[in-house]
């Protein structure tokens, strides 16, 4: 399925500073309008709207959001186009996209913050944590699900587990669709990208953090970072500026297919807006959430047993460090 909505956030790492305090900059954006700029970037933003506009009309892609950012301040963040093409729908700064694999860096910070919190130990084994998944034939590590090094399978694309329908009331119920099946491989030894490695590791956050996976993250990620338009893609609830969902058939726009993210939440299952994907980006250049010793940590690449580090060409270039 090819998703022909478009979300892009950028960080611009400089030492930029305004004269207004973060909090007074950040209540100064009205996130329910379609475009915010500063004025001193005035030129940048125009030559970027008109590569947007081109990207739009040759691509047919429906509606587009962004936001950039300095680490200081929101410097520009702007809809394009439609969030719901029947009703004509402006895709304002607010509106609120599927962020597919960009999951695993919500999760990635929990991870973080327990690690931090001496709550979890990268070198613990998954049942230490979770006694519903069955020990395998070799041990399986936290650090090896993170860094997609534990041999954990990834969708079964045959049987539409990607595009599932089902609901999945808890993780653990999500877990029964693979955890009796064999690793790939011994773990430690070769990267395999999987996004149930990480509905695994939601299940030991669980345990260690001693509450629900989801109610996790809203309390300690989500409200301390003010992620107020990041949340799970609830297909039952009705959320405030949430997208429609298109694909493309035959070269024309369609709506996308039904589909029931209840089974990957931890690895692909949340809304959320490029502005709010800014805001956590600068929490962690100024080592505001987590300290610049556990950041470092987690983007140290982790090492195979051969020695071998993921380069960009390993796994196509989407294998996560932990």
């Amino acid at each position: 399925m090819k998703n022909i909505f478009i979300f892009l956030n950028l960080l611009i790492i400089t030492n930029y500073t305004t004269a207004q305090t973060d909090s007074e900059h950040k209540n100064s954006i009205d996130q329910s309008k379609s475009i915010y700029s500063n004025i001193e970037y005035t030129f940048k933003i125009e030559k970027a709207q008109k590569l947007i506009a081109g990207l739009m009309t040759e691509k047919n892609i429906p509606g587009l959001s962004i936001a950039i950012g300095t680490k200081n301040e929101i410097v520009w963040a702007q809809g394009f186009g439609f969030a719901d093409l029947e009703n004509k729908t402006p895709v304002k700064i607010n509106s609120k996209f599927r962020i597919g694999s960009i999951s695993k860096t919500l999760t990635a910070l929990a991870l973080g913050k327990l690690i931090e919190n001496g709550q979890i130990s990268l070198s613990d084994i998954v049942q230490n944590y979770v006694h519903y998944f069955p020990e395998k034939k070799y041990p399986v590590t936290i650090e090896q699900l993170a860094s997609h090094s534990a041999g954990i399978r990834d969708y079964n694309y045959s049987t539409g587990e990607y595009l599932s329908s089902k609901n999945y009331e808890t993780v653990q119920e999500s877990i029964s669709i693979f955890k009796d099946d064999t690793l790939l491989f011994e773990p430690g030894t070769k990267y395999s990208y999987s996004t149930y490695g990480y509905v695994l590791l939601s299940a030991v956050i669980e345990s260690a953090a001693n509450t629900n996976f989801l109610e996790f993250m809203r309390d300690s990620i989500f409200t301390p970072l003010n992620l107020n338009n990041t949340l799970p893609d609830f297909n039952y609830e009705i959320i405030e500026n949430r997208v429609r969902f298109y694909d493309e058939v035959k070269g024309k726009i369609a709506n996308g297919y039904y589909v029931n993210n209840s089974n990957k939440w931890a690895g692909g299952g949340y809304l959320s807006t490029p502005y709010d994907l800014v805001l956590m980006s600068q929490s962690f250049l100024k080592n505001q959430f987590l300290s610049e010793q556990t950041i470092q940590r987690l983007w140290t690449p982790y090492q195979l047993s051969n020695g071998e580090k993921p380069t960009m060409e390993s796994d196509g270039g989407r294998t996560m460090t932990v």
